[in-house]
Formats: structure tokens, C-alpha cells, sequence
């Protein structure tokens, strides 16, 4: 009997349903990074076993891991509030970046004392971040442009910013070759583990934060209308939820956070301003994959992020010892959000083989 291939769309996804098709499209990017690993003449397990022993086989590589999973979360706890409510934050590393600029401002020029030194680079970092992520926020919410364009028009914009700064007038008095500020004083420092460059405390405001983000998405009132204006704005609207509001919410959350993992940046690691792409090492992106990856659960994120925190800090033994270039990293994350979005596909829709409607149609045509 003939029939022809249909697409409906599915009903919601089983969580079971949802692992497997991640854990598959997993595979899918780890074979085709494999793929890679040969065209460049390397056996692709003994690389992925080298990458694996030197990054969680040792004390310094999972400090690495933790160090660069430590701003993923922070940034992705945003982002996922956000896509819950149907905002693409594109703009994280921007807003990053206004963060880091905005509490660099306050540690070099302030001059306040050094217990009102941190909280208040904080809240200036997060107060501008959250600002330059209401941009593309009410352009969407008042003329309907499109927030992914804007958020990356406006990365650029605070990249740009960044680099006048450090080369202009706040170039650092010893500033040799690279451009960056001066250090800053102790007080402006976030403490360390002793031997390692994680910064402990921001750490810390990751886990807390997954746990009151999951609160506030799933246990009070303004996560739940958040999740309802992603799920169907019509019945957002009839429901009286505003979507202009439920925006700003959200835009304020992703911002803030940005702003948060920005100053943890300058604060716990550089404690200096310096180059843009030296500070966001592609943070704001790589927390894209890391929400979608968590699929709405804010407590997921600490697995997601510790398994992108892998991957970065793969890059020195990608570059040293394997001998291939840094963007390789870029095409790894890269290759894992392609084969998740194709991942999604299968979870919104299925295919049907159809039978009874092609007999129907030829009965039809006779």
C-alpha cells in the first residue's frame, strides 16, 4: 500500500523523550567533532581521551572547568528566565562587557572606602547592564523589532566602547603592547581558592541563584505568568498579563546577571579592564547552549554549565598539545547548538506515514 511522509506537531515532549533526543544530538556533534580530529590527521578517541584526562584528570583542569563554568551560569540563569518568556537574549556579552565597564569605573575613579567598594561596583554593574539590555527590550515590546538583531548590533556597540576606553582615557600607566587599565586596588578584589582562579564567592552566587531563579520560576506569581506569556501571549493577553512588562522583567534579570558574572570577571580574575574578547571569551554565546541544554529547569544549568566549562577549558590542550588552532572551541560549541536546535525539531513535530489520506486523494482524483 502507498502512502506519503507527513509532519504533525507533537504534543509536549516526555522528559524521557527530551533526554534521549539531547543525548543523541550530543553524539551527533561529538561524531562530527571526531570527523574533524581526522581531516586534521589525529586519532579522534586518543584526542578526546587526551582532552578528557587533561582537563578533568587533574586538580588545575577542573579549577579551569569550574572557573569557566562559574560566568556560564551566571549569564545563563538570565537567559533561561528570558527564553522562558519567548525574549532571545542575544546581547549577553554585551551586556557583560557594560558591566565590567560600569564597575571598572567605580573601583578606578570612586575613590570610595573599601567597604562600600564591591557592593557598589556590583550594583552599578548590574543597574548598567540591566539598562543596555532594556534596548532591544522596548524596541521589541513598542515597535516589534526583532531582539536577537538589536542584542548583537549592541554587543558590538559595548565592544567598541570597551576598546576606546582602555586605549583612550582610561589606558592603563604601564600599559605595554595590549591595551588595559590600571589595577585595581585590593579592595576592588574578589578572593580566589588559594592556587586556582576560581573566584569562590561568585561561585557560590551561581548555586544560590539556580535555586532562587527555580523558586521564582516555578513557585511565585511572576514566574508563573512568565511561563504562561511564553506558552501562548494571546492567553497571556486575555488573562490581563501585560507583555510589555513581562519583557522588562525578564530584560532585568538577564542583564542584571550579565552584569553580575561581568564585575566577577574584573573583580575576581583580571582586576583590571582589558580587552573585550580577554573578558567575555565568549560567555554570553556559550550560555545560549548551556540554557537550551537545562530546557527551562533553572537547576539544570549547574550540570550544563559545568559540561560548556569543559569544553573551554579544553582549549589549552587543544592548542598545546594537540596542536590545533583556538577555533577549534568556537566549532565544538558551534557544532552542539546546531545538532540541539535540529534536536528540537524532532521534539515539536513527527513524522507520519500516511495511508489513508493518500487513498482518499486518489479516490478523489478518479
Amino acid at each position: 500500500m502507498k502512502g506519503y511522509l507527513t509532519i504533525e506537531k507533537a504534543g509536549l515532549a516526555s522528559p524521557g523523550k527530551a533526554a534521549a533526543v539531547m543525548t543523541l544530538s550530543m553524539i551527533a556533534a561529538l561524531t562530527t567533532a571526531g570527523i574533524i580530529f581526522t581531516i586534521y590527521g589525529l586519532n579522534p578517541w586518543t584526542s578526546l581521551e587526551l582532552i578528557m584526562t587533561r582537563t578533568l584528570g587533574t586538580v588545575h583542569g577542573w579549577s579551569e572547568v569550574v572557573r569557566r563554568a562559574t560566568p556560564v551560569l551566571l549569564i545563563g540563569l538570565g537567559m533561561l528566565v528570558a527564553a522562558e518568556a519567548q525574549f532571545w537574549n542575544l546581547g549577553a556579552d554585551g551586556q557583560l562587557l557594560i558591566g565590567a565597564v560600569a564597575a571598572s569605573g567605580i573601583a578606578l575613579y570612586s575613590g570610595l572606602p573599601g567597604f562600600l567598594l564591591l557592593p557598589t561596583m556590583f550594583a552599578v554593574a548590574i543597574i548598567g547592564a540591566s539598562c543596555w539590555a532594556l534596548v532591544p527590550t522596548l524596541l521589541k515590546a513598542k515597535l516589534g523589532i526583532n531582539e536577537i538583531i538589536t542584542g548583537l548590533m549592541m554587543n558590538y556597540l559595548a565592544a567598541n566602547l570597551v576598546d576606546y576606553l582602555i586605549q583612550g582615557p582610561w589606558r592603563g600607566d604601564s600599559a605595554m603592547g595590549f591595551a588595559y587599565t590600571n589595577i585595581f586596588s585590593t579592595a576592588g578584589w574578589l578572593p580566589l581558592i588559594h592556587g586556582t582562579r576560581i573566584c569562590w564567592v561568585m561561585t557560590l552566587v551561581g548555586l544560590v541563584g539556580a535555586v532562587i531563579f527555580h523558586v521564582l520560576l516555578f513557585y511565585t506569581p511572576v514566574g508563573f505568568r512568565i511561563r504562561v506569556f511564553g506558552q501562548s501571549p494571546a492567553a497571556a493577553r486575555y488573562a490581563g498579563i501585560s507583555a510589555a512588562r513581562i519583557l522588562v522583567v525578564v530584560a532585568l534579570a538577564a542583564g542584571g546577571m550579565a552584569g553580575v558574572a561581568g564585575t566577577g570577571e574584573i573583580a575576581g580574575v583580571h582586576h583590571k579592564l582589558l580587552g573585550p574578547d580577554q573578558i567575555t571569551n565568549g560567555f554570553g554565546f556559550t550560555a545560549v547552549i548551556a540554557a537550551m541544554l537545562a530546557r527551562g529547569k533553572p537547576l539544570y544549568l549547574i550540570p550544563s554549565s559545568l559540561l560548556l566549562g569543559m569544553i573551554l577549558a579544553s582549549g589549552d590542550v587543544v592548542t598545546v598539545v594537540l596542536h590545533l588552532p583556538m577555533a577549534i572551541i568556537g566549532i565544538f560549541t558551534g557544532l552542539i547548538l546546531y545538532f540541539l536546535i535540529c534536536g528540537e525539531f524532532f521534539l515539536r513535530y513527527r513524522l507520519r506515514w500516511n495511508y489513508r489520506s493518500h487513498n482518499l486523494a486518489a479516490k478523489v482524483a478518479t
